[in-house]
């Protein structure tokens, strides 16, 4: 296959199935709402679980780690062909990246979305397993002593390079993290002032619904 074509399948596959709305679509086809007119108005899982429930955030969490790991499976495919090989890594970095983008700025939504996090994760089991395996129980383990989920996100985009230097992977895959990581902190500012000023809500807490305009 020629590496233009390979390069061009990637890239736009990888951005199309991160910007699948996995969590918009949940909220459309199980109460009939857009979830960005509701508490954080994110399509993240996280929002869905405080306005769908358990079983849809789950089932969103997972949609959305899979479309990741969908991503990197391609990528891994497409230049696994003879002549390619040696434009795997950087190739799997692009498309880490660009899902990673998708989910945050999906062409469904208005070039909005959720914060990236649990796509992040799936690029992260795909790209390297033992990162992913660690990233994830970083992020549970935050999740359980602080009950924040935002928190856990948030350390486990700071934890993602560290890991990927600890486990000697490839330098695009360090670049990965480093570029991935800081993105998701940044979809995550918003949360970022709210724990600073203490006012995160926690697990089973009811994130404050958007205020109406006045007429």
């Amino acid at each position: 296959m020629n590496a233009g074509v390979a390069w061009g399948i990637v890239l736009v596959a990888a951005y199309l199935l991160g910007s699948t709305p996995t969590g918009y679509w949940a909220g459309k086809v199980l109460k009939g709402i857009d979830i960005r007119e509701h508490g954080s108005r994110s399509t993240g899982a996280t929002n869905v679980l405080r306005t769908l429930g358990k079983g849809p955030a789950l089932f969103v969490f997972l949609m959305d780690v899979a479309k990741g790991v969908a991503a990197i499976a391609l990528a891994r495919w497409l230049f696994s062909q003879p002549g390619l090989e040696t434009q795997l890594p950087w190739a799997v970095t692009a498309a880490a990246l660009i899902a990673i983008l998708g989910h945050s700025k999906s062409i469904w939504l208005g070039f909005k979305g959720g914060k990236s996090a649990a796509t992040g994760l799936g690029v992260l089991f795909a790209v390297a397993l033992p990162v992913g395996l660690t990233a994830a129980a970083t992020f549970l383990s935050v999740l359980a002593i602080f009950r924040i989920v935002s928190l856990g996100s948030i350390a486990t985009a700071i934890a993602a390079p560290l890991l990927m230097l600890a486990f000697r992977q490839p330098l695009p895959y360090l670049l990965f993290a480093l570029v991935g990581g800081t993105y998701v902190l940044i979809t995550h500012r918003a949360n970022i002032q709210r724990l600073l000023a203490g006012e995160e809500p926690r697990i089973g807490q009811k994130h404050a619904e958007p205020q109406q305009e006045t007429p």
